[in-house]
């Protein structure tokens, strides 16, 4: 399992879209060392700025497909591709409409997964962090997370694979629970350890307060899950 520490630098993207951030480099870093991006059919499910979907067509995929409900975003990820000269298709919808261009034989997906509490906070956190809808998953931060495993055995094909990052504010162990009742092989193979951005900054006492983060954290653990269809 691959253990990061790191101070990344956030990469400049247009206001409204979400920038490529720890959590999107691990991803792509989890990626590259399955192997299993070459010739490969891949969906990017909650593209953003479309980092990790550019990523895996950069390496060898035979076919990439992302989407993202944000228009924004969907334009942004667009031009992103062209401007690298790799392909991409770009879908604007929920995650939820890979169902229809499935299987695939690798799925990766960086979805919302930051719980938030009963007060909105949008106010206190800068622009450059993205939208709301980015990173805002309900009050257990599993909102996007529980469907996305309860699809998991459509999207992925046989033998295929599906690589998910999230926070350990959203329930790791759920997680693998989850996609193990589906039958497939899990487990974490990747973490990193980051320090507050302004989206946890805004809510660590909540998250304290409520038991989803430890007392006196200034960091949290960003993991990627594996999980392998039979």
């Amino acid at each position: 399992m691959t253990t990061a520490y790191t101070d990344f630098a956030e990469l400049a993207v247009p206001a409204g879209i979400y920038p490529p951030q720890q959590d999107s480099h691990l991803l792509i870093e989890a990626m590259a060392g399955t192997g299993l991006v070459s010739r490969a059919r891949v969906a990017d499910l909650c593209t953003g700025s479309g980092v990790v979907a550019i990523a895996a067509a950069a390496a060898g995929a035979t076919e990439v497909t992302a989407f993202d409900i944000c228009p924004q975003a969907v334009r942004h990820a667009r031009q992103s591709a062209l401007a690298e000269e790799v392909s991409v298709r770009v879908h604007r919808g929920s995650w939820s409409r890979a169902v229809e261009f499935a299987p695939f034989d690798l799925v990766v997906a960086n979805p919302p997964y930051v719980p938030h509490g009963p007060v909105d906070d949008t106010d206190s956190i800068p622009a450059t962090a993205g939208p709301a809808q980015a990173w805002n998953a309900g009050t257990d931060g599993r909102m996007i997370l529980d469907p996305l495993c309860a699809a998991a055995p459509l999207l992925v094909d046989d033998g295929g694979t599906m690589l998910v990052v999230q926070s350990e504010c959203s329930d790791i162990k759920k997680t693998l629970a989850a996609l193990r009742g589906h039958g497939m092989h899990v487990e974490v193979v990747a973490q990193q350890f980051i320090p507050f951005g302004p989206v946890m900054s805004a809510r660590a006492k909540w998250l304290t307060r409520v038991g989803l983060l430890p007392p006196g954290r200034r960091e949290e653990r960003i993991v990627v899950i594996r999980a392998d269809a039979p």
